[in-house]
């Protein structure tokens, strides 16, 4: 069975940061993508970031690139999700996922984390 479990998130101020870990069991951790969305109340869901993506690239979206940084250890199973210089609009519940070879959009990832809340106060 397929279990990842997001740790990390809290409220910090605006320009600080925040290290999310997303524990991964049930496959093997380094074939398969695994991404970070985020949701804000009233939005879609948004792929933030992901490694092993699209030819085994890694991916940032436009508005946290240079400012997020997405790694793997693999000893450890673990995706981490490392947010530095957060900005208010950062706030959301973040979840990380893990879909087949070639996932982008979320209804493409089928498993999921609980999710964990990230607060950034202005």
């Amino acid at each position: 069975e397929v279990q990842l479990v997001e740790s990390g998130g809290g409220l910090v101020q605006a320009g600080g940061s925040l290290r999310l870990h997303c524990a991964v069991s049930g496959f093997t951790f380094d074939t398969k993508p695994i991404a970070w969305f985020r949701q804000a109340p009233g939005k879609e869901r948004e792929r933030v970031s992901c490694i092993m993506c699209g030819d085994g690239k890694t991916y940032y979206a436009d508005s946290v690139k240079g400012r997020f940084t997405i790694s793997s250890d693999n000893a450890k199973n673990s995706v981490i999700l490392q947010m530095n210089r957060l900005k208010p609009e950062d706030t959301a519940v973040y979840y990380c996922a893990s879909g087949p070879p070639g996932a982008t959009m979320a209804v493409d990832f089928h498993s999921w984390g609980q999710g964990t809340q990230v607060t950034v106060s202005s």
